[in-house]
């Protein structure tokens, strides 16, 4: 650690034997996906030489995704071999700070991603608002088994997705307030708008895997809800320890794979060409739906695709 309690970086040596993870001896698919985060601080001036360790790691072992580098911490999503994955993983954990990094694993019968990129950012997820710090000052966590408690037992809850409105239209949980924006970054001014009264009952925030509630669940503490708790692990570790109580629909997910079910495995989602929109079975047989042109979603407007 440095003097002001950063974690420094340093030489990045391979962990000790003891701290490999074996493979499973079965595998339902050839390419293990992980996601996972974590709030730490790092030197700014030492993350672009991890920067280029990471990348070369990757590309030796033919890995494939985004890693995000900051200040703040990591936020990763790769996929690859399975022993190549953990292989990366074992290494994070040689890290200061990323020892009990614990990410969430799914398969796929594909490479959901089509390169390796790792990149360093102001914000691992991008927010806006300065003075929230996950890192030494969280919001309480609710366990994704406990949550399902709470639910099955019809206590007074609110549940709040801080997910963007494309990611939402795919499924959310019952009775989930769904903020309508269309970055992360719109919702500070979202939250404003909800009804006072929320401030005095129970609010349990939820995304993905749990990064923007990171930031969402002590930007409501600071606004003034009195009882706030973010959904540990996201919608993902729900799915994987509850399955689909309560949820409504599928998760969408930032890879090949679109969307994924209660049970984790890829759905027949897809991603219009033109306006990003995610494209259910009923979207894709509607006639304005053309693969690679437009979809319902924006056939009748003047859509461009993605430079």
């Amino acid at each position: 650690m440095s003097p002001d309690g950063r974690a420094k970086i340093g030489a990045w040596r391979a962990p000790a034997a003891r701290h490999s993870v074996r493979l499973p001896a079965a595998m339902p698919a050839p390419f293990l996906n992980i996601s996972c985060y974590k709030f730490t601080p790092f030197e700014n001036d030492e993350l672009p030489d991890l920067r280029e360790q990471l990348l070369n790691a990757c590309t030796q072992r033919s890995l494939k995704g985004t890693i995000l580098l900051g200040a703040e911490g990591i936020n990763l999503f790769v996929a690859g071999r399975p022993d190549n994955v953990r292989a990366l993983v074992d290494r994070l954990r040689a890290l200061p700070g990323l020892a009990d990094l614990a990410p969430k694993e799914s398969w796929s019968e594909e490479q959901p991603f089509n390169r390796m990129l790792v990149k360093i950012k102001r914000e691992i997820i991008a927010f806006g608002v300065d003075g929230i710090d996950p890192a030494r000052d969280p919001a309480p966590r609710i366990d994704a088994r406990t949550l399902r408690q709470w639910l099955d037992e019809g206590r007074p809850v609110t549940l709040l997705d801080t997910r963007n409105d494309y990611e939402v239209k795919l499924g959310t949980f019952t009775g989930a307030i769904d903020p309508r924006i269309g970055t992360f970054r719109a919702f500070p001014e979202a939250v404003r708008r909800l009804p006072a009264e929320l401030k005095h009952t129970p609010v349990v925030t939820f995304c993905t895997g749990g990064i923007r509630c990171e930031k969402a669940a002590p930007f409501l503490r600071r606004e003034g809800f009195g009882e706030v708790y973010q959904l540990e692990g996201g919608i993902l570790k729900y799915f994987e320890e509850c399955g689909g109580a309560h949820y409504e629909g599928e998760c969408f997910v930032f890879d090949k794979r679109v969307g994924v079910d209660p049970q984790l495995r890829e759905t027949s989602t897809v991603m219009c060409f033109a306006c990003q929109m995610p494209l259910t079975e009923a979207e894709q047989r509607d006639p304005r739906y053309v693969p690679d042109v437009a979809c319902p979603h924006c056939a009748d407007k003047s859509v461009h695709p993605p430079s």
